[in-house]
């Protein structure tokens, strides 16, 4: 489903991300995202030797190697999908969790958002966390 916002919207989003805690100027909000929700599995270089890697069931993939895989070009839209997860049919389970929901969720925690906003706020961390892994190939 694809939401629209309007120009208050924008603005109140706007303001609730300027409310978040503040980074460093020179700290990479895509990376911030992945240190917390991804290094656990994929470890802090990307190279699927998180601390959890070794506990799961399923093989934790390099996310160095994402655009080699792909034959030489970063996934960008693929990648999108798979961590915000939402849109995903998943009825017998999944390797990974749902991003998106997640996000969703901490974002309709703040006061006065409304879903549309929350959904803005869900996508611009995927985003930047993509942004991050794209930066990173080798």
């Amino acid at each position: 489903m694809i939401r629209t916002m309007t120009a208050a919207g924008a603005a109140a989003c706007l303001a609730a991300c300027l409310a978040a805690p503040a980074l460093s100027q020179d700290a990479d909000p895509g990376r911030t995202e992945y240190m917390i929700a991804c290094a656990g599995c994929h470890g802090e270089s990307a190279k699927g030797d998180g601390p959890i890697a070794g506990l799961l069931e399923i093989h934790t993939p390099d996310l160095t190697r994402m655009a080699e895989r792909a034959g030489g070009t970063f996934p960008y839209e693929q990648a999108v999908l798979v961590v915000d997860g939402r849109n995903e049919i998943r009825a017998h389970g999944s390797d990974m969790p749902v991003w998106g929901d997640r996000y969703f969720v901490s974002a309709m925690a703040s006061d006065g958002l409304d879903p549309a906003q929350g959904d803005m706020m869900a996508r611009g961390r995927i985003l930047a966390l993509v942004s991050y892994l794209s930066a990173i190939q080798q």
